[in-house]
């Protein structure tokens, strides 16, 4: 026989294959995540030998990179977080919650790069041609070198392509496209792993740049095997809230560019629109005389962005204190909250403490750190701290105020959009060149930050 059926079990999170199943994965440690697939495995191959081989071996020094193998989005906050366009043969993965603009992006794309002149492929297997259209009416006028095809046969895509020779194509998307030679089920492990390299032979042997659409699960992941996202060479994540109206871009994987640079955008009725200064549009609506409310500044990839950071602190009702957070880790709070009682002798353990980041945010940088406490400090007494400073730090167990990096930029950008007077860490005022119209202040602990706020 050449082929014999079997069924091996596949873990859902990273792809390890056991021909048996197990509680827990041997690869990832998660627990529960096999599931049984159905795969057809070669019993007999064809060896390779030294005098059979054809394959081209070049020296590293004789390849030669162009820049014209970038192809720009028209999206400038695309292209930044692309690390400066689409790079020719790549195959890119685009993942988010159902509802929060993939597709309406990538339409977007596709109707820019049409109107430059590259032949684009839209591949749908979730909507009508007819749903398509309706859209993007909604978005503009497009171009003759758009083509639309809805499929989820794998075979016949793959005919498409070869056959038509697009030069971006976009999959919407991955979990509905399935392979004849794989039984089982389409978004399944097998289906959408197979899938994946078929496509990804096509973008390298054709030198197509795809775009895959990817569903997220509940926990805000790429649903398939994490194998998917070592297969492609760029991964990107859209983030936000539904019913709010930015959207963010943020490059999880990128063999091409940078992983910390993200795109802003705003959902509008005619589409996505870039927001060319993320900060001001952060800072929209924020309270003026108000307690528990600073600005701070944190820094994505080579991006300044203001961020208001609101924090109140309220008598408990019960024995034991709550704390919440929106937009900043929980644990980190609370060891900024256990260093305020230590260091400032504020007795905390009574009060409920509530910090949001305005705006849906969610930031990770400890140079946040100062702010958040002075934010609480603020909430505690009671006393609002003047809307034109901005502030920024890193705070340690002992109550030290570190340095942080990039802090030429941050205080650029608060003398920008019209701040006065920035509390930053003393030790990075060292080396940087202050501009005219703002008043910078060094501290070494939030001791010295309370004092002077």
């Amino acid at each position: 026989m050449a082929k014999a059926k079997t069924t091996v079990f596949f873990c859902k999170e990273c792809g390890y294959e056991s021909s048996k199943w197990l509680g827990q994965c041997p690869g990832c440690k998660e627990w529960n995540s096999f599931v049984e697939e159905p795969v057809q495995k070669n019993v007999k191959g064809k060896a390779v030998s030294a005098a059979t081989f054809s394959g081209e071996i070049k020296n590293i020094n004789d390849i030669s990179v162009d820049e014209e193998d970038r192809t720009s989005t028209e999206f400038g906050e695309l292209d930044r977080v692309l690390g400066g366009g689409i790079v020719k043969g790549s195959l890119m993965l685009v993942g988010g919650d159902p509802g929060i603009g993939k597709s309406t992006l990538l339409l977007q794309v596709c109707r820019n790069l049409s109107k430059s002149g590259k032949k684009v492929l839209y591949v749908s297997g979730e909507e009508s041609l007819k749903q398509i259209k309706m859209r993007a009416d909604r978005i503009g006028k497009f171009d003759d070198n758009m083509l639309l095809l809805c499929e989820t046969n794998l075979a016949t895509i793959e005919g498409a392509i070869r056959s038509t020779e697009p030069q971006i194509v976009v999959i919407d998307s991955i979990q509905t496209i399935y392979n004849e030679d794989v039984g089982s089920a389409p978004g399944s492990v097998s289906q959408v792993r197979e899938s994946t390299n078929i496509l990804m032979q096509i973008a390298k042997g054709m030198s197509i740049s795809i775009f895959i659409v990817g569903h997220v699960t509940k926990e805000g992941v790429v649903a398939g095997p994490r194998v998917l996202e070592h297969m492609v060479d760029t991964v990107l994540y859209f983030e936000g809230d539904r019913h709010a109206t930015y959207r963010i871009l943020r490059g999880v994987k990128n063999r091409f560019g940078s992983t910390n640079e993200i795109g802003v955008f705003e959902m509008k009725s005619s589409g996505l629109e870039e927001v060319l200064n993320p900060s001001e549009f952060m800072l929209n609506g924020r309270p003026k005389e108000s307690s528990g409310s600073v600005v701070s500044c944190t820094i994505e990839g080579t991006r300044p962005m203001m961020v208001e950071i609101q924090a109140l602190v309220t008598k408990s009702n019960f024995g034991m204190a709550r704390r919440t957070t929106a937009g900043m880790d929980y644990n980190r709070a609370n060891l900024l909250m256990a260093v305020i009682e230590k260091r400032l002798n504020l007795h905390l353990a009574d009060y409920d403490g509530y910090i949001n980041m305005a705006g849906g945010i969610k930031v990770g940088e400890p140079a946040v750190d100062l702010a958040v406490v002075m934010a609480i400090v603020s909430s505690y007494k009671n006393r609002p701290i003047d809307d034109k400073t901005i502030v920024f730090g890193e705070v340690g167990l002992s109550g030290e105020v570190r340095a942080v990096n990039m802090a030429a930029a941050r205080v650029a950008e608060a003398k920008k959009l019209g701040f006065e007077t920035c509390v930053m860490p003393k030790v990075s005022m060292e080396g940087i060149d202050i501009p005219k119209g703002i008043k910078v202040i060094g501290v070494n602990n939030i001791r010295e930050a309370v004092d002077i706020i």
